[in-house]
């Protein structure tokens, strides 16, 4: 069920991509990489919205804790009140996020398999082809040259794990929402380091062909911020300098 409603329809839209575009399979990864990420903006956008209003509430919800200390249900009650009176959803800012993953995800898992790089790989990638769109099956394997690359392959020179890295690195740094105490701005730093190094370690590790998809992603999401700053969790942050 997983393949049939998200894998397999990105890698069939990347074979499309791929035919009418020169056969150039780093165009397709791009441009499906694009794609994705600008359909799921909206939920981005809603999402940190949602993040940035509890951050502008935590305050309140301090001096909640502080009258509350010593009774966890009256807390909790006083706690739901100022979120339904706010108009806000504790959980607000965690839907889009499920909703974004198995579609990041299954774009991660279509460039892997479309990318297919032994003869078992593209037996199994002749059976996720659409056959009803003519023309597709006579494209794989696919032409996965591009500069120094192979992109079924790890890059040889360690470049776009490097430039993945500082990517996301720069990414995170702009939707980390401020913090507010030691802890939290203890725990902003060591995602702001784990999370960059984690994708380049999948860049470093895997085929290019993720790196490139990482690297875009990266990219269209800062771009995403400059555009979209006021919904992104900042305002605090300027309200306290």
């Amino acid at each position: 069920m997983w393949d049939a409603i998200i894998v397999r329809p990105i890698i069939n839209i990347l074979l499309v991509l791929y035919k009418y575009l020169g056969h150039e399979t780093i165009i397709a990864v791009t441009l499906v990489t694009v794609i994705i990420r600008l359909a799921i903006t909206p939920l981005t956008l809603k999402q940190q919205k949602s993040v940035r209003k509890q951050q502008e509430l935590k305050p309140k919800l301090d001096k909640l804790q502080a009258k509350y200390k010593d009774d966890k249900e009256k807390l909790a009650q006083a706690q739901m009140e100022l979120y339904k009176t706010e108009g806000i959803n504790p959980a607000g800012g965690c839907l889009p996020l499920l909703i974004q993953l198995p579609l990041m995800i299954g774009l991660y898992q279509g460039i892997i398999r479309s990318l297919a790089a032994t003869p078992l790989q593209l037996l199994a990638l002749s059976k996720d082809i659409y056959h009803w769109i003519p023309g597709l099956s006579s494209l794989i394997p696919l032409q996965s040259k591009f500069l120094w690359l192979d992109l079924a392959l790890r890059d040889p020179y360690y470049v776009l794990p490097v430039l993945v890295f500082i990517t996301a690195w720069i990414y995170q740094k702009m939707v980390t929402p401020p913090a507010t105490d030691p802890q939290a701005e203890a725990m902003n730093k060591q995602m702001m380091i784990m999370m960059p190094l984690m994708t380049a370690f999948f860049a470093l590790s895997y085929a290019s062909g993720l790196a490139i998809y990482f690297l875009v992603s990266n990219l269209v999401g800062i771009l995403q911020y400059l555009l979209f700053k006021e919904h992104y969790a900042t305002s605090a942050v300027q309200k306290k300098s």
